[in-house]
């Protein structure tokens, strides 16, 4: 019997990484290169057909249905337009999923990299069984996805869900989007790491110093730190405890989700932070949204590409898709190279 998968295409600003999925969110065959991203897109487009042959070769008996993409925004996913990712020069009103479509012979479906991420672990990992869940990403910045009774909340222009720039306060760093306050310019990672490279010197001998080397400190070594008991990175993780609580007080008034599920490189130490940011949830949220389980991601790093493969291989209300029509293909023996 021929296995059914979907080619799923995790387009980042520093890597291209694409995968084969089968329907029950495992992973076949996978492949990634740096993504040529000052190189415009054409170039990246072609990258894209280069890994696509590539994961193909590594599974050449499967049936492929489609392809997911996972992308940066802003984005129109319903268009399948690219509108500006700012990781990615060049890229200005990008038809992807036209282009894909003709060149592949494949139907695609693009979506925001957080939303795909979020239907991952909503359909294959931490949400699983859920009907409504909030997905966070905790790294370099903040993002994330939203499902809502069975749909990724897409809202105007597909740029609903926007995590990270939430004000939750009125001091701090300026965020990159230009104002002070933003959930990410005080909880992410990157701020994390900037407290703690601030309260440091270098060689100073504290363990901070020691594990970033005298370079400057990032959230994983603050976690790092914390789990060898040192009592600077303690204190930094409890104060990163307490504003991801204050932000997350806010997504469960916003969208009461069944869970609430944390992901990206700060989740590593979700299971230190959990006890100060239930602490922070029960004393600021209303009873109602006080019971939401904040859990840690599932997928990993896997997880919009399992989510990209979602988009082909389940219909909008989460049962298996029907294969998609596609146009004549322009890209030669496309059909016969996907498909056996």
């Amino acid at each position: 019997m021929t296995i059914e998968a979907a080619l799923a295409i995790d387009l980042g600003g520093t890597e291209l990484r694409a995968a084969l999925v089968d329907r029950d969110g495992k992973i076949l065959a996978f492949a990634a290169v740096p993504t040529q991203a000052q190189a415009g897109p054409d170039a990246v487009i072609g990258q894209i057909e280069a890994l696509a042959a590539t994961v193909h070769a590594e599974a050449p008996g499967l049936s492929i249905v489609g392809v997911g993409v996972g992308a940066p925004g802003p984005l129109d996913p319903l268009a399948g337009i690219a509108v500006g990712p700012p990781t990615l020069a060049g890229w200005l009103d990008v038809p992807l999923a036209d282009i894909l479509e003709r060149r592949l012979g494949l139907p695609v479906r693009l979506e925001n990299d957080a939303n795909a991420a979020a239907l991952g672990e909503w359909r294959f990992g931490a949400g699983h069984g859920a009907r409504s869940l909030v997905f966070v990403t905790v790294s370099t910045g903040i993002g994330g996805g939203v499902v809502v009774d069975g749909r990724i909340l897409h809202g105007r222009r597909g740029l609903a869900a926007e995590i990270g720039h939430m004000t939750i306060t009125n001091e701090g760093e300026r965020c990159v989007c230009g104002v002070v306050g933003c959930f990410e310019a005080i909880a992410s990672g990157t701020a994390l790491g900037r407290r703690a490279t601030a309260a440091t010197a270098a060689s100073d001998g504290s363990t901070l110093r020691r594990l970033s080397v005298d370079a400057e400190v990032t959230g994983r070594h603050v976690v790092e730190a914390a789990r060898l008991q040192d009592g600077l990175a303690l204190a930094l993780l409890e104060e990163e405890a307490r504003w991801l609580g204050v932000g997350f007080t806010n997504l469960l008034h916003l969208y009461s989700p069944d869970v609430l599920v944390v992901g990206g490189g700060i989740a590593n130490g979700l299971d230190l932070m959990l006890p100060t940011i239930e602490a922070t949830i029960r004393q600021r949220a209303m009873r109602a949204y006080r019971d939401v389980p904040v859990v840690q991601a599932q997928l990993g790093r896997h997880a919009g590409l399992v989510g990209a493969a979602s988009l082909v291989l389940f219909d909008d209300a989460g049962t298996l898709a029907a294969r998609m029509p596609v146009g004549p293909s322009t890209y030669p023996d496309a059909r016969r190279d996907f498909n056996g």
